[in-house]
């Protein structure tokens, strides 16, 4: 069922107390209130304690061997797509992960990171021809107003890159992967597809892709990592220094996992 706008808002909103650096705004929310409520003598156990568990989340969450042991059993559910084995199938389906608005300095919409990528995997994958037709499954996901469909820009990406206009289909009713899943259902039927998306989003996307009954392949593209987790010394010796970057890292991945459960208590997966 497709999320009305105010409980779409709501979901974005949810969303934020997922994220790492919301926490720690909250940790030093309490910290302020600790400290300057009269009497911070008698809270000093508290404050304390407080500090400490603000630390701890900034250092290790922004680890990049503790991101590493969070964001690897994602990535490493599905192996990188085999071209060479010739399976064919009825669509390859690319899901969006964002794009920028245009403002009075960014003269056109753009693709972000993650959806740049993905196009990009899901042009190089039906060049092979491996599949009757690529879509693109993604709709506007601005809260308030009105904003680009990511599955329009996409397809215009996809074009610049070499594919005629009509071989590209898009999905743009969907603002959250369960609804990209149900709507690419209700475009294309029963049929085999290839799903491209980033390889920690994969074990979520392939999930909701299933459970409606589409047989699906995976086709991971976007890895954050370079090696498998279950190597967690590289060698590195900064690799114990935390940085602001890794904090993205380890954020992606609790997001996902979080997803993961949320979508399986509801029985959407």
């Amino acid at each position: 069922m497709e999320l009305s706008a105010f409980w779409f808002g709501l979901y974005k909103l949810l969303k934020y107390f997922v994220y790492p650096y919301t926490w720690l705004l909250l940790l030093l929310g309490i910290l302020v209130l600790l400290v300057f409520w009269p009497q911070p003598a008698r809270r000093l156990g508290r404050i304390r304690l407080v500090v400490l568990t603000s630390f701890a989340v900034a250092y290790l969450l922004g680890n990049p061997l503790i991101a590493t042991q969070l964001i690897g059993p994602l990535e490493e559910q599905y192996p990188a797509f085999d071209a060479t084995t010739r399976q064919h199938f009825g669509a390859i389906v690319v899901l969006g992960g964002g794009v920028h608005e245009k403002g009075s300095l960014r003269p056109t919409h753009a693709l972000n990171e993650y959806s740049l990528v993905r196009t990009m995997c899901g042009v190089e994958l039906f060049v092979q021809g491996i599949a009757d037709r690529l879509v693109m499954s993604a709709g506007d996901t601005t809260i308030f107003g009105s904003g680009p469909e990511e599955s329009v820009e996409m397809k215009q990406f996809a074009v610049r890159l070499g594919l005629a206009p009509d071989a590209v289909l898009t999905e743009s009713r969907s603002r959250t992967t369960h609804e990209s899943a149900v709507e690419t259902k209700r475009l294309l039927g029963d049929t085999s597809i290839l799903l491209v998306t980033s390889a920690s989003h994969m074990p979520r996307a392939i999930a909701h892709f299933r459970k409606q009954g589409l047989t699906t392949t995976a086709a991971p593209c976007g890895y954050i990592l370079t090696d498998r987790s279950d190597r967690f010394w590289r060698d590195q010796p900064f690799d114990v220094l935390p940085r602001a970057d890794v904090l993205l890292v380890s954020t992606n991945a609790i997001t996902e996992h979080v997803g993961m459960w949320v979508y399986r208590a509801i029985g959407k997966l």
